[in-house]
């Protein structure tokens, strides 16, 4: 059971939540592989030669979840992360519901607050230090190379190059354009963990309406980031959301659509600790009459970053230092429904125009597992006519490597489309 690729912050978290819903109790008939393969990383050599039983992996898994909430630090976010798992002594049998109940009063909150913002920020931080343990298992295992010997050769069909394979937290890729090099930061992981990247890109939908904060989408996750909180966790302002709905009042457009392609520009709240200085949100998603879904044209897409590109151009100069670093993510590719590729070609047409006109900005893109990443890799390669040197730049691994052209797309990655086509 390899740990090899470490499994992404989002399938960690989501299966923390598949805990939270049935039990500690029930551990057994839960499916949680990502959990399971941390745990048997982590578990001593002798205990990995042989196939780990059902019950088992249950006890590993639950010290696993034990051992990363005692890292939280203790106070109310380690207490109410026990009681949310059933961790608590005499609370592993409890309902879902109770567990919820009384962490909710660990912060002096309803049931109902508690789940949509002190519930999401206890397991995200749970999850995070899961991730953790798998990084600092795997670096322990192979320090040279941050490769599991357990995965084997890699010569038997795991081949380095494969960038959905060796993706880290970021890879810094430099793509051939317009007769020179340009230097493209990749990072693989949630938005919301960005750190000095002066401007990040947040869909929107054309109302200007951000999703609630407890929700997992790209806007929401930059909403929660940003959000102002007292010592306990409680939420003290909502910066984004606020001159968000500022700046749609200051030009008349509230309550009504802005045209696909409007960026509107804010602060970024608690972000700035992080050292991201604005937030750009870009209306690309239409909302369907009569449905909870959305229209993304590719189209849009490349207008939105467009004028972002432009709007970084007009304020750069008002911040000191000067802005000069942009993060996208694949814009669309969410509740959009947009494909990966067609978003990544989408927002690549507007980054190279800007490019090609000598501009010499900071490139950040970001996606939140290896799979897209890999897509990205791949699509810079066509577009590149051939290869795109990257390393790896997470402070495990710098061995600079060329990708291949040919380099395999995942299962998750095919959502782009069968074909195989440069981009423009």
């Amino acid at each position: 059971m390899p740990l090899m690729p470490v499994p992404d912050h989002a399938s960690i978290l989501e299966e923390i939540k598949t805990v939270r819903r049935g039990g500690i109790v029930r551990l057994r008939r839960l499916e949680v592989p990502s959990l399971a393969r941390i745990a048997f990383a982590l578990a001593p050599a002798e205990d990995r030669r042989a196939a780990v039983p059902a019950q088992s992996q249950s006890q590993s898994v639950e010290w696993l979840l034990r051992l990363a909430v005692s890292r939280l630090g203790g106070g109310t976010l380690q207490e109410a992360a026990e009681y949310t798992l059933g961790l608590t002594p005499g609370t592993r049998d409890w309902p879902g519901a109770d567990r919820r109940r009384r962490a909710a009063e660990l912060y002096g909150v309803s049931i109902e607050r508690f789940r949509k913002e002190q519930e999401a920020v206890v397991l995200d931080q749970v999850a995070e230090q899961v991730g953790r343990l798998a990084r600092a298992a795997l670096a322990e295992r192979h320090p040279a190379s941050g490769r599991d010997p357990a995965a084997g050769d890699p010569a038997a069909g795991d081949d380095p190059g494969d960038p959905a394979v060796s993706a880290r937290t970021h890879r810094l890729l430099t793509v051939p354009a317009h007769g020179g090099t340009v230097p493209v930061t990749l990072h693989v992981h949630p938005v919301d963990l960005l750190r000095d990247v002066d401007v990040v890109v947040s869909p929107v939908n054309t109302y200007l309406a951000l999703p609630e904060a407890y929700k997992s989408s790209v806007a929401a996750s930059l909403r929660r980031a940003g959000a102002l909180r007292g010592l306990t966790g409680e939420m003290l302002g909502d910066p984004i959301h606020e001159e968000l709905r500022e700046w749609a009042a200051s030009r008349g457009t509230s309550g009504r659509p802005v045209l696909p392609g409007t960026v509107a520009v804010t602060g970024s709240g608690a972000l700035a600790g992080q050292g991201v200085r604005r937030v750009y949100h870009a209306a690309v998603a239409v909302p369907r009459a009569g449905t909870n879904d959305y229209d993304v044209l590719p189209a849009d897409v490349t207008r939105a970053v467009a004028r972002a590109l432009a709007l970084l151009a007009e304020e750069h100069e008002r911040f000191d230092p000067p802005l000069r670093s942009v993060c996208f993510p694949l814009l669309g590719s969410g509740r959009g429904g947009l494909p990966y590729e067609e978003s990544v070609r989408a927002v690549w047409a507007a980054v190279d125009a800007e490019l090609a006109r000598g501009a010499g900005w900071d490139i950040h893109l970001v996606v939140r597992g290896p799979a897209p990443a890999g897509l990205v890799v791949r699509m810079l390669t066509e577009y590149a006519g051939g290869s795109v040197d990257g390393r790896v730049v997470d402070g495990k691994v710098d061995d600079a490597s060329a990708v291949d052209g040919g380099a395999s797309r995942s299962e998750d990655a095919s959502r782009g489309g069968e074909g195989n086509h440069p981009l423009p």
